[in-house]
């Protein structure tokens, strides 16, 4: 995938993860993108070659969940 289409496509997956902290967590918009862009995966995810952005919803919030219990993200193997 190209930097452009990718470029493209970030927001749309970030906004969806998002969406799911804010429900799950419940805790505000606000709240949930600032601990989104603080961690671990999104840092990965914000990298094109890491294929992270191939992941759902549910298994980016999964990934998420680990890293907060954790303090680690261990990417499954796809």
């Amino acid at each position: 995938m190209g930097q452009e289409q990718f470029a493209a496509m970030l927001p749309t997956i970030s906004a969806d993860l998002i969406a799911k902290i804010n429900d799950k967590r419940k805790i505000s918009e606000v709240d949930a993108i600032k601990q989104l862009y603080a961690s671990k995966l999104y840092a990965a995810l914000e990298r094109e070659e890491t294929k992270v952005w191939q992941y759902s919803t549910d298994m980016l919030y999964a990934l998420y969940e680990q890293e907060l219990s954790t303090g680690e993200v261990t990417f499954p193997d796809v």
